[in-house]
């Protein structure tokens, strides 16, 4: 099944009314996933985490996390490297205890570097967070996203690499990949070569972590996400692709009309699938 998202808790939930009111209005929507937008830090109370998680199960929800945005593996300071892995770590930790599928990172910045060298840096730090998979995380996915700026660490070809060397799969974000090329990945042949480049590197899985939106962008890439009849995206083509491949998982419609454009993108694909 491919679970269409909303990027945090409904709009339409009653202000002030916090993540598990959140869950119960994605069900009375028909949403069936959320994504916990921990963008700014990583909630602590354990109680609270593990009740999330218990509503989800309980109402048929499926979670997945945004990390913080205050990451970046490539780090010239050391302390910020540091920081960086642990706010990764506690993200994919309460990630278990609220029985999350897949946590998405933002990985790193370039800052002038050989994108060889960052790499190897991120490929080294990720080798470090995955050594607690087994203690902190055995059942959730290090996702680590396509970028949407040309001075961020995250092409499709990097996150694949990363994500086969290490077990794991990417968050493959087309508007990101749209911004970034300044308006390319925008047509059913490419993302049909999105997916056959993924499926080369990963086999063809069971369960994706994906992320649409409308969205603005420059030669410098991505300026900010748009609602879907306010971009150029091509959702429809979109899921006409993604229904024709069979894809299946959580795809987190990251739209500032958020779930006015999560139904909109997943009555379609109702009708296409029928």
């Amino acid at each position: 099944m491919l679970h269409f998202s909303s990027p945090g808790t409904p709009a339409s939930t009653p202000a002030s009314a916090g993540t598990l009111r959140g869950l119960d209005r994605c069900k009375e929507l028909g949403i069936t996933a959320m994504e916990l937008e921990w963008v700014q830090s990583v909630p602590k109370n354990v109680e609270h985490v593990e009740a999330i998680g218990q509503k989800a199960v309980d109402l048929g929800i499926t979670l997945t996390i945004h990390a913080p945005y205050y990451v970046n593996l490539n780090a010239k300071d050391r302390s910020v490297r540091i920081a960086s892995k642990k706010r990764i770590l506690a993200a994919l930790t309460m990630g278990q205890i609220c029985k999350a599928k897949s946590v998405c990172v933002h990985p790193a910045f370039y800052l002038g570097m050989d994108p060889t060298k960052v790499f190897e840096n991120v490929r080294r730090a990720t080798d470090d967070i995955m050594k607690h998979q087994s203690t902190l995380f055995p059942d959730v996915n290090l996702a680590y996203e396509t970028m949407g700026k040309p001075t961020q660490f995250g092409t499709l070809e990097e996150v694949l690499k990363l994500s086969k060397e290490f077990g794991i799969y990417p968050c493959v974000d087309s508007a990101h990949m749209h911004a970034r090329s300044n308006g390319a990945w925008n047509s059913a042949k490419e993302w049909n070569a999105m997916l056959d480049l993924y499926e080369e590197h990963l086999g063809k899985k069971s369960h994706m972590h994906l992320h649409f939106s409308g969205i603005a962008y420059g030669p410098k890439g991505e300026k900010h996400h748009l609602p879907l009849r306010e971009s150029d995206a091509k959702w429809r083509e979109f899921l006409g692709v993604l229904n024709m491949r069979k894809v299946r998982g959580v795809l987190v419609v990251e739209s500032p009309a958020q779930e006015e454009d999560v139904l909109l993108m997943k009555n379609a694909f109702g009708k296409r699938s029928m």
